[in-house]
């Protein structure tokens, strides 16, 4: 039996928001979809489906859709944001007059902003203020196996510990494990960096290079998350939990992740522009992997596989010579 909460907004209308308002019907919500795109919505409307992004999974009966931003936003305390990282910015903007003055954020995206390479805690920070509960929804997740019902488990992180606890209520259900966290900016990283490795573990993978070679670069790549991530005052259990290793693995192994189909496609010598156009959604990898090198630049933390990777995807280096430059590395002890 499920159980009547307030209701909540879900911003973004692709396959992760979609199937997160869907759960969270699943768990009881009262909850309203926006999507900017009047005619994606109004088709949605009509089939109670997202053909374009979940084709062939039915909409609960409760759940409303919405093309216009101030009604989807009446009567609601919280809101759940679920726009790829580059429209972060620009959606809390329109977003901020609309706001009850007791209203409460959280998102699902993963990434940093593009430009500046900040933790989307410091731009929610920066466009709404210090004083609005904020958290940020992460893990091993793919939509469609959400929107299914299948079992999944994500980290709700929040420095405010009711609105974590509420959060993770919202979401829980009996195939939908919801678990609380403290730790925004370690969860933040885990879940931007992962999308930059899943590239590097495709291009492996579509150069042919074996079990082996991608679990040393799962291995190593949870290395540099952590390395990166404690350096911007994560904590170090997070990289082991479901928004590090978990997420870490999802995305590097399994043929539904957009990052991991780019870097095969890659690997198996596909121009860039020719991968994204057959992905034909967003890769939050590619702007990643720019933010990524850039703040590990600038922080003086070695992360020799986010370079190579931003290495092919920005400085045109061949798949096999990123590969090649990484096996040329000095050797070194594992935990240095």
């Amino acid at each position: 039996m499920t159980r009547q909460q307030s209701p909540i907004a879900v911003l973004g209308a692709g396959s992760w928001g979609t199937a997160l308002a869907i759960q969270l019907c699943r768990a009881g919500g009262l909850v309203t979809l926006w999507g900017h795109e009047a005619e994606l919505m109004a088709n949605i409307s009509a089939a109670r489906c997202n053909e374009r992004y979940l084709p062939g999974v039915p909409l609960p009966k409760q759940l409303s859709l919405d093309a216009d931003l101030g009604s989807a936003l009446q009567n609601v305390q919280d809101v759940l944001v679920v726009v790829p990282s580059h429209a972060f910015r620009a959606v809390l903007t329109q977003l901020r007059p609309l706001l009850k003055n007791d209203a409460r954020l959280a998102w699902a995206t993963k990434g940093l902003e593009s430009g500046s390479g900040k933790l989307l805690h410091e731009v929610a920070e920066e466009v709404l203020g210090k004083d609005i509960a904020t958290a940020v929804v992460s893990g091993p997740t793919f939509a469609c196996e959400v929107a299914e019902g299948l079992p999944t488990a994500v980290t709700v992180a929040s420095t405010d510990i009711v609105f974590a606890a509420d959060m993770a209520a919202r979401l829980h259900s009996k195939t939908f494990r919801a678990y609380t966290n403290d730790d925004v900016a370690g969860v933040e990283v885990g879940g931007a960096v992962k999308n930059v490795l899943a590239i590097a573990a495709g291009i492996a993978d579509g150069l042919g290079y074996g079990a082996n070679a991608r679990t040393a670069l799962i291995t190593r790549g949870l290395a540099e998350m952590m390395r990166l991530g404690e350096t911007l005052h994560g904590q170090r259990e997070t990289f082991m939990g479901l928004a590090g290793l978990g997420d870490l693995v999802l995305t590097c192994t399994d043929d539904q992740s957009r990052n991991r189909r780019l870097g095969l496609a890659l690997g198996q010598g596909k121009f860039l522009e020719e991968a994204l156009a057959a992905i034909d959604q967003v890769v939050e990898g590619v702007q990643t992997a720019r933010e990524v090198h850039d703040l590990a630049l600038s922080q003086g933390v070695d992360m020799p596989i986010t370079e190579q990777v931003y290495a092919v995807l920005y400085e045109a280096r061949k798949p096999k010579d990123a590969v090649q430059a990484l096996l040329n590395r000095d050797q070194k002890a594992e935990l240095s």
